[in-house]
């Protein structure tokens, strides 16, 4: 069954054709990875599946034309977006605030988002940042956190850009586990050649606007 689908996606910034003519389709479960040269329109990519970019074509998610910003409201809910710059993303004045915040928001009890919270700080091994301003974390700290916010959010399908940049090897390490165990859809953009290879997982390559098969 195919989560996430785009037919003919086109994308003009600045007057500029910066995705031309995308085909694209994710199934349950199915983790990608999309690689290509700065420039090529990866993260447009990402950003018009969020509906933060205005498009031509069809975007659909299960089967659902999305066309309206109460559509993409709705995909938000279930596909998480770990962005290329976590400063972009984190906003909460504690780590621990930071994570409950999604699930907050979709009306989870409480003493259940604590349950949440606990079970993430504990799967990215990240419980000593509980209490940490987001804005005194450094590079490799804001991007694994930002990682763990879209977690407990239980999405679907989780889109991220460039998620290992500026991480150690043991976070990276914790990424990595997270990305072999998790149920939910990938799609992550990288440069990085060693998770590609560690994964193996079905590369596609962004040039020049075009998504095709590696």
């Amino acid at each position: 069954m195919e989560v996430l689908s785009v037919e003919d996606l086109r994308v003009k910034l600045e007057g500029r054709e910066v995705l031309k003519g995308v085909n694209f389709s994710l199934k349950k479960g199915e983790k990608v990875f999309i690689t290509g040269p700065n420039g090529a329109g990866k993260t447009t990519f990402l950003e018009t599946l969020m509906g933060f970019v205005p498009f031509e074509g069809e975007i659909l998610f299960k089967g659902k034309h999305l066309k309206s910003e109460d559509d993409f409201a709705l995909l938000r809910g279930r596909v998480g977006y770990v962005f290329q710059n976590p400063d972009d993303q984190l906003f909460a004045p504690t780590v621990e605030e930071e994570l409950a915040f999604a699930p907050l928001v979709k009306g989870i009890k409480r003493e259940q988002v604590k349950e949440i919270v606990e079970r993430t700080l504990r799967e990215f091994e990240i419980k000593h940042l509980r209490n940490k301003p987001t804005y005194k974390l450094s590079g490799g700290e804001k991007r694994i956190v930002s990682v763990a916010c879209v977690v407990t959010m239980d999405p679907e399908v989780i889109l991220l850009d460039e998620p290992t940049t500026g991480l150690d090897r043991n976070k990276w390490e914790k990424l990595v586990e997270f990305f072999e165990r998790t149920g939910s859809s990938l799609v992550v953009v990288t440069h990085d050649t060693k998770l590609m290879e560690r994964l193996g997982w079905k590369r596609y390559v962004m040039e020049d606007g075009k998504l095709c098969s590696a």
